[in-house]
């Protein structure tokens, strides 16, 4: 391998597909990202990724408004959640709060302590 492929090149680049909040991490305030996002631990304040994706992990617990293009939930989640493409509910989703958008699926074993908004938006 030539040395100036080792140094760098195209097989250093980020492998990274989505941004990550641990789960030992505490965040309070407001988590805002510009690429998809992946919460394992704890946030407590508010969740906009625009038109990314949020994933919120089966050991996650999140006391905040959820805000971005899909969601999906395999953990807690207190507030409501606005998915601008998609909702979903994995079997471990402990969801309070309404939820806004155009597509929604809930798998067995998730609750929801709220109401749904679901379908094409009426002009």
């Amino acid at each position: 391998m030539p040395s100036a492929q080792r140094k760098g090149g195209p097989w250093m680049e980020e492998r990274r597909k989505a941004a990550w909040i641990g789960g030992s991490v505490l965040v309070k305030g407001e988590v805002a990202s510009t690429e998809d996002l992946v919460i394992d631990g704890q946030v407590q304040g508010a969740i906009e990724v625009g038109n990314h994706s949020l994933t919120i992990g089966a050991g996650a617990s999140v006391t905040a408004d959820l805000v971005a293009k899909s969601i999906t939930i395999s953990g807690k989640v207190r507030g409501n959640v606005m998915g601008n493409a998609k909702v979903e509910l994995k079997s471990t989703a402990k969801v309070e709060g309404d939820i806004i958008a155009p597509k929604f699926a809930m798998e067995d074993g998730a609750t929801l302590a709220g109401k749904v908004d679901a379908g094409p938006k009426k002009p």
